[in-house]
């Protein structure tokens, strides 16, 4: 059996056992028909891997006719931007964000410089399921080429977003860990251009993860050495793609990934007031913190596409994923570790504390998340059983099942990229959240055992 995960998001798998060659050009193919002989921007993660996909890619658009603007190794918020300032049809980024080592994807983005909608990744699904492919004759076959400091447009765009120069007067020192992915190629050159000293961890962008991708408390216990050791500021973590950022503060404590988007969130509404949106896998902190500020708040499905179709929407000025996913549309509708960076940084120089004290100024609350390996079409069974126990919550379907109390929370939902379902309570007190978290595994077990 194949490992491959097909989506309206895009597309990951196991290279040499469901992501091969061909597969990969025909999947570029689809994005290349739908850009109709178009620019395409085609950047990577840098994983091994990449290579061979790189060139399955240009196959594939090339044969449709594209304009490929190849911008080598870059983050994914990279590519968006690059797409928007390029003034192109679309982008594929070559990531797998952070499964592990032996897998490679394809994610595609819309001529807006965001991940497709579902409308548009039906239409590739189509077209790729249908062998809809726009190949053309020889004579019509697209073009490649390179462009250079992909990255400087970005970092432009991030710059313009916070008082650079108060925070250049703070000489902060940062740890950053890029952990061998697409962060260490320029990374270092935003937080230097605020100001900062950095030491990097893993800057070579090579793909030979030093420790497990995702950027999780247990997973950085050397970024968070790294942090007491020289005395920094504040620890930064990228995943492999480096649209997600968690945070480890001061005192080496890991603060996480769902604090990312509640502190850019409150440097954000106490300057500008504005719409906010995040998924439904979201702290509620984000929640408490819009209504310190009288902002509206809104929940969209878990899901990049599906947060940034919610953030148009309802014309959000800050948006994103509890998973370090910050997505601000002044740079682009696309998860973004540097915005998150630039608006740590800038909080913490307007407001002269520590992180640690930032952080713990913030609503209080424990969330835990755990995953069980599972067929997607057992989801649903999984869900009626935890509903039927919990009866007394208040229920919302439609991506899974969410189950709110007065005080805390519960989701349970299959992933988008990988054959599990997601796990995930909050609660005021960590052991509470784990009691809730557990109960609610010991009650999907059993439904899909």
């Amino acid at each position: 059996m194949s490992e491959r995960i097909l989506s309206i998001s895009g597309l990951r798998g196991v290279v040499g056992n469901g992501l091969t060659p061909d597969y990969l050009t025909r999947f570029a193919a689809a994005v290349g028909t739908i850009a109709n002989k178009g620019t395409v921007v085609l950047s990577r993660d840098g994983r091994a891997s990449g290579e061979m996909v790189r060139h399955a890619v240009i196959a594939g658009l090339i044969s449709t006719g594209c304009r490929v603007v190849d911008a080598g190794i870059a983050t994914t918020p990279t590519c968006g931007v690059l797409v928007t300032h390029l003034n192109a049809a679309g982008g594929i980024q070559i990531t797998a964000s952070h499964n592990p080592i032996p897998w490679n994807g394809l994610k595609p983005f819309s001529a807006e410089g965001s991940v497709y909608n579902r409308e548009q990744g039906e239409q590739l699904l189509d077209v790729l399921n249908n062998e809809k492919f726009n190949y053309v004759p020889w004579d019509e076959l697209g073009t490649l080429e390179v462009y250079d400091n992909a990255a400087g447009p970005h970092i432009v765009r991030v710059l313009e977003l916070v008082d650079v120069e108060q925070i250049q007067q703070r000489k902060f020192k940062v740890v950053l860990d890029c952990n061998h992915g697409s962060g260490g190629v320029a990374t270092p050159q935003l937080l230097e251009a605020l100001g900062c000293e950095v030491i990097v961890l893993g800057e070579t962008p090579d793909g030979q993860f030093e420790h497990t991708p995702e950027p999780l408390k247990e997973n950085l216990t050397g970024l968070s050495e790294a942090v007491v050791q020289h005395k920094a500021d504040a620890g930064f973590a990228q995943d492999p793609d480096a649209d997600r950022l968690a945070i480890v503060d001061e005192t080496g404590r890991y603060i996480g990934e769902e604090l990312t988007l509640a502190l850019g969130a409150d440097y954000v509404l106490a300057r500008t007031p504005g719409p906010i949106v995040v998924n439904g896998s979201t702290s509620r902190v984000t929640a408490d913190i819009a209504a310190k500020y009288n902002c509206p708040f809104f929940r969209s499905y878990v899901g990049e596409a599906h947060v940034c179709a919610k953030m148009k929407q309802e014309t959000a000025i800050i948006g994103g994923e509890g998973n370090g996913g910050v997505i601000d549309p002044k740079v682009g509708y696309v998860r973004d570790s540097y915005v998150s960076m630039a608006y740590v940084l800038a909080g913490l120089a307007a407001s002269g504390q520590t992180l640690s004290a930032w952080a713990d100024s913030l609503p209080q609350y424990s969330i835990v998340k755990n995953k069980i390996t599972c067929p997607r079409e057992q989801v649903d069974d999984a869900c009626k059983a935890l509903e039927s126990h919990f009866d007394d919550a208040t229920a919302s379907s439609g991506d899974g099942l969410r189950l709110d109390w007065d005080d805390r929370w519960v989701q349970v939902r299959a992933s988008n990229t990988e054959p599990i379902i997601r796990v995930i309570a909050e609660a005021p007190q960590q052991k509470e959240a784990e009691t809730l978290c557990n109960k609610a595994m010991e009650i999907v077990e059993k439904a899909v055992g």
